[in-house]
């Protein structure tokens, strides 16, 4: 296998990992907020949790390199705010009002928006396949909102869904750049100690709600203790796919690995089936099939991308 082969092959693995990863943390929230847990308080712990089990190894990637950490500061710092912070909390917001499924395909319109942005900042122009991978995942976004029917989606988890999309795009965008030296462990550590600094305080002074309970999360029919889920949350739907996530689209690129995050949706459905009892209707699991079916069109029109400069852009600036 030549040396490009293995880094598609080893960031596709990278990707599936944090895709299923992430996947688990809607359907696990959701158990927690059916309970009476706020989303602030949810987002809040899994975060927390992340960071502290991170950071450590953060630090440690640095090897005494602080300079690279002062200089990538307002990296960090965004990422933490838009692509933790903001993407997660919006998120869970969403997921209080809409099922797992329609929610998840709401925010991942993010890839979109990163094809949109690396032309429009990066020059990065997209080719006829690029595009018409876009249109089919768009319209298997139209299916699984099932806007065809008329069907009843509640606005406000719509208009939450959507800033989760802005938090997404953002986290796919920060995590490409790779030439500044920075290692995926600083940087994931570095953004969840922003994170969960800013929701704490933000909890501290009383503007974000962080509402708890000691009562079981109740999941396939069965009653699992409260701080199960927030421990899963934290180091398996947290630590390890923002890991896992940063190596990903360090190796592929925010393009194609934001479309290869899809996958998440897939995961999501299942797992929201088997734990919460909440099945897609056909048009839906049709629509989530297009979206796929994008991701797929899209790597081939990898290789039409007429781009300026490398598919790492820096976007802090």
């Amino acid at each position: 296998m030549t040396a490009s082969g293995s880094r598609l092959a080893s960031g596709l693995t990278f990707a599936v990992l944090s895709a299923v990863s992430f996947a688990l943390s809607g359907p696990l929230a959701r158990g927690l907020l059916d309970t009476g847990w706020s989303p602030g308080a949810v987002v809040t712990v899994r975060i927390a949790t992340a960071a502290l089990v991170v950071a450590p190894f953060g630090a440690i990637s640095l090897r005494g390199r602080w300079d690279l950490l002062r200089r990538e500061a307002g990296r960090v710092v965004v990422y933490g705010v838009l692509s933790v912070a903001g993407a997660q909390f919006c998120y869970f917001s969403a997921v209080q009002r809409l099922q797992v499924g329609p929610a998840l395909l709401i925010e991942y319109t993010a890839p979109a928006a990163v094809v949109l942005w690396l032309w429009l900042r990066h020059g990065q122009r997209p080719g006829p396949l690029t595009l018409l991978g876009t249109a089919i995942a768009g319209l298997g976004l139209i299916a699984v909102l099932d806007l065809f029917s008329g069907a009843d989606l509640d606005p406000v988890g719509v208009l939450w869904a959507l800033g989760a999309t802005v938090g997404a795009a953002s986290y796919f965008v920060l995590s490409a750049a790779e030439d500044d030296g920075l290692p995926p462990l600083a940087l994931a550590g570095g953004g969840l100690l922003v994170a969960a600094t800013l929701l704490g305080v933000l909890g501290a002074v009383g503007a974000l709600p962080l509402e708890g309970g000691t009562g079981d999360a109740v999941y396939g029919g069965s009653s699992i203790a409260w701080f199960a889920p927030l421990l899963a949350m934290g180091v398996l739907t947290a630590a390890f796919a923002y890991v896992t996530g940063i190596a990903a689209v360090r190796r592929l690129g925010s393009r194609l690995a934001s479309f290869a995050a899809l996958l998440e949706v897939v995961a999501a459905v299942v797992f929201a089936w088997v734990l919460l009892d909440e099945l897609p209707r056909p048009v839906q699991l049709t629509g989530g099939l297009l979206v796929l079916a994008g991701v797929v069109v899209v790597k081939l029109g990898e290789r039409d991308i007429r781009a300026v400069g490398a598919d790492t852009p820096v976007p802090s600036s």
